[in-house]
């Protein structure tokens, strides 16, 4: 059966990651391949709000999606990194950007320049050369690619939006390609009795939906690769406790903010996320060190504004599957693992998968070599930001919980252990080719959480000290300057992408 070209693929379960991977798929492939998404309306999605990194821009450009259509048909906003409070210490905060710090000099990354800075005594901030901090504190944005002629990149940036929304906006899409939506609630997944592939899904009204491949995008579930093909599942929960989260919308109140804020709590963590219409706020914690009625009380006495609805109570496990593709069954989202969502991971795993999906597509029958080096792909990158995401944790100086000393002392992953003690020693930052997290992001939240290193690259003391102040003096005037020219984000959303008149929040 797996040498059995692939002429029809069933994705089962829709919401954000059905429809990318729909999306995707009916673009690439055109009607080469017939595709039918199954859903069912009797499942809700939590869809308070989404908060990203900047490669969903690089989904959307394939895609052909006008951007300013994008923001204003999803009530999204800009997002131009995600400020960091209470982690490093109490009182304490950081913005962890999402472009570069500065402007590199001599081939040296400039951070080396800042630190000889700093080891000589200097009280300089590194955000203080950061473009994109600055905008952002400022609440001002707007499409920049590069300042004037000067050396210093743009402005890079992602997007908030209503999840439900974009799932919305790519149904339209991918069904004006062909692709075949079914209403059903999946009753049984029957599989081949001699390859154990699956070979259809069966309806609680009893239809069958069979295919070649399957993409499971059931959520925590994980009907097919899970419970019907037996991928295990692999626990991080060591490493990151948080298995729960309350989220609920409220009114928006105060500023349109281009950024993301991550408040760190007794037992965890609060989001917020601006969007036109309302704000997303969820509450991230652990069980072990909090109820769930103090958590969801702890959330709903910090709203910046009224409440538009129940909170809603997620449970989960922080890990991964061991197979992400099994037999003809590839999992995508919630169904191939979990990544708590400190990060804004969620939507470029759906997105990179994908994108290893079709770059591997078994369009002459599945083969073992492509399903085992797709699932190797995958799972170096869930470690990747794995480690990136427990950084955030082992750098905490805080004791004043049970749940902070926990994260603080607690073991962690070799690999992430290595590059700190790199980092510590001269400021180095080795990334490897499949490492979703550039220099700048290891870079700011292991500073912005108080790992300072001990030296820097020499190569930085071809300078003599004049010279220095004054590249270092430039580098600030040249983001000022480009700041002060910049429009309010609210005033950029409202000549660019409104959300039309009465969207209903």
């Amino acid at each position: 059966m797996g040498r059995r070209p692939v002429s029809k693929i069933v994705i089962v379960g829709g919401g954000t990651a059905g429809w990318i991977a729909a999306a995707a798929l009916s673009k690439v492939l055109g009607r080469l391949i017939d595709i039918e998404l199954v859903e069912s309306d009797q499942i809700g999605t939590v869809g308070v709000g989404e908060a990203t990194i900047p490669q969903i821009r690089l989904l959307n450009g394939v895609l052909g999606i006008d951007e300013n259509d994008f923001i204003a048909k999803t009530a999204g906003t800009f997002k131009l990194g995600i400020e960091f409070s209470n982690w490093g210490a109490l009182g304490e905060r950081y913005l962890h950007t999402f472009g570069e710090v500065g402007i590199n000099l001599a081939g040296i990354h400039f951070h080396h320049y800042w630190l000889r800075h700093v080891q000589a005594g200097g009280t300089a901030s590194l955000w203080d050369y950061s473009l994109h901090d600055r905008a952002a504190y400022a609440g001002k944005f707007a499409r920049m690619e590069r300042v004037g002629n000067t050396p210093m990149a743009g402005l890079a940036y992602a997007f908030h939006f209503d999840a439900g929304l974009y799932a919305k906006l790519l149904r339209e899409y991918s069904e004006a390609r062909g692709v075949r939506r079914t209403e059903g609630l999946i009753r049984s997944v029957e599989l081949d009795t001699e390859s154990g592939f699956v070979r259809a899904v069966t309806l609680s009204d009893g239809r069958e939906v069979s295919g070649d491949l399957f993409i499971d995008c059931s959520g925590f579930r994980g009907l097919l690769i899970g419970e019907a093909l037996g991928s295990a599942y692999e626990d991080w929960s060591d490493f990151l406790p948080v298995n729960r989260a309350w989220a609920v919308p409220c009114e928006s109140a105060g500023p349109l903010l281009p950024y993301t804020k991550s408040i760190a709590r007794g037992a965890g963590w609060q989001w917020r996320i601006p969007l036109q219409h309302r704000t997303g706020n969820g509450h991230v914690f652990s069980n072990a060190h909090i109820s769930e009625q103090a958590a969801v009380d702890e959330l709903m006495q910090s709203l910046d504004g009224n409440a538009l609805g129940d909170p809603k109570l997620l449970k989960f496990v922080t890990g991964r599957r061991r197979e992400f593709w099994k037999k003809n069954c590839v999992s995508l989202g919630l169904a191939s693992g979990f990544m708590e969502p400190l990060e804004s991971t969620s939507i470029h795993l759906v997105q990179s998968n994908v994108n290893r999906l079709i770059a591997l597509f078994p369009q002459m029958g599945i083969r073992e070599a492509d399903v085992a080096e797709y699932n190797r792909q995958v799972g170096y990158e869930f470690e990747r930001i794995r480690d990136f995401l427990i950084l955030h944790y082992a750098l905490t100086r805080r004791d004043d919980t049970d749940f902070w000393n926990y994260v603080r002392t607690m073991p962690i992953p070799d690999t992430l252990r290595e590059r700190m003690d790199v980092f510590r020693a001269h400021g180095r930052i080795f990334r490897d080719q499949e490492d979703l997290f550039k220099e700048t992001s290891w870079l700011q939240v292991m500073v912005g959480q108080g790992l300072v290193p001990e030296g820097h690259n020499a190569m930085a003391d071809l300078i003599d000290d004049a010279q220095l102040a004054e590249f270092l003096a430039n580098v600030k005037a040249i983001a000022g300057r480009a700041v002060e020219a910049l429009p309010s984000h609210a005033d950029f959303i409202a000549q660019t992408c409104p959300m039309p008149a009465g969207m209903m929040a």
